[in-house]
């Protein structure tokens, strides 16, 4: 949500302001526009989860807390930056920014019909966040698994105290994963924007936070290519329920899949690799 803000001002900034119709800037600056955009985004949310990590998160570690009070935490966390959004931003920027109705979508991109698969279309857009998402996802992956910031993050995660004793600085690696997080937030604002140019809401984050927690427990905690298979399976059936069931029964195919999965398998459909290294 933050990202979407931050992408958002970026483009305002740069001269641009909420308009009913497209902005036509041609193919390359439309492509310059929206990777400064997409910076501005990724600036501002990975700054907040750095600013989260240290507020909330390391006091707590610091005292030895429970797992369940991280999760609390974030709860509140979640609240906290919807309602400064909500309430505060307004005041901060004159109205610009924030407050209870969504943003006037910026549109730099219009949809245009490029072919069919099985009658279904495939717009410009829906292919810009295709490649988009998977060039996105093969970078992290090569970051994790190829350098040595990643053998960190890996080393932390599979046993902090042990790492800590081989010179890996736990508090260095957490603070680094969460920039990547919020990096790959503020990325992935842009991306939903241009499908949803009205979803610039105080509250838009919170639902996708929540499937972005189920699409990782499908796939397995601690399993970044795991992460990638429960979103694209949460959204295959997701679709697929709306078209059984009905729209308004989509959450619920979602969540259900959710319960399903983990009766059988609890550690998720790749969640073992980081049970065994434990081990």
């Amino acid at each position: 949500m933050l990202g979407m803000f931050g992408q958002y001002a970026t483009l305002m900034l740069l001269g641009f302001y909420p308009s009913g119709n497209a902005y036509d800037k041609g193919v390359a600056l439309t492509v310059l526009y929206l990777g400064i955009a997409m910076l501005g985004g990724m600036l501002v949310a990975g700054g907040a989860a750095v600013g989260i990590e240290r507020v909330a998160y390391r006091p707590l570690r610091r005292r030895g807390a429970p797992s369940l009070v991280f999760l609390i935490t974030a709860i509140g966390m979640s609240f906290i930056i919807q309602e400064f959004v909500h309430f505060v931003l307004p005041k901060l920027t004159g109205g610009t920014l924030g407050g209870v109705n969504a943003q006037q979508p910026i549109r730099l991109v219009q949809p245009e019909v490029q072919f069919t698969i099985g009658g279904a279309p495939v717009t410009n857009i829906t292919l810009v966040i295709i490649l988009s998402a998977l060039v996105l996802a093969l970078a992290t992956d090569m970051f994790i698994n190829r350098t040595k910031f990643g053998r960190g993050i890996r080393a932390v995660a599979q046993d902090p105290v042990t790492a800590t004793l081989m010179g890996v600085s736990r508090e260095r690696v957490i603070m680094l994963t969460f920039l990547i997080g919020g990096i790959l937030a503020g990325a992935a604002a842009l991306l939903y924007t241009l499908r949803v140019p009205n979803g610039i809401i105080y509250s838009g984050g919170f639902i996708l936070g929540i499937k972005a927690f189920c699409a990782a427990v499908l796939g397995g905690i601690g399993n970044l290519r795991g992460a990638l298979l429960g979103g694209l399976l949460l959204g295959v059936m997701e679709n697929y329920g709306q078209v059984v069931f009905g729209t308004e029964w989509r959450d619920v195919v979602a969540f259900a899949l959710l319960i399903i999965v983990l009766m059988f398998r609890p550690t998720g459909i790749l969640g073992e690799s980081l049970g065994r290294a434990r081990a």
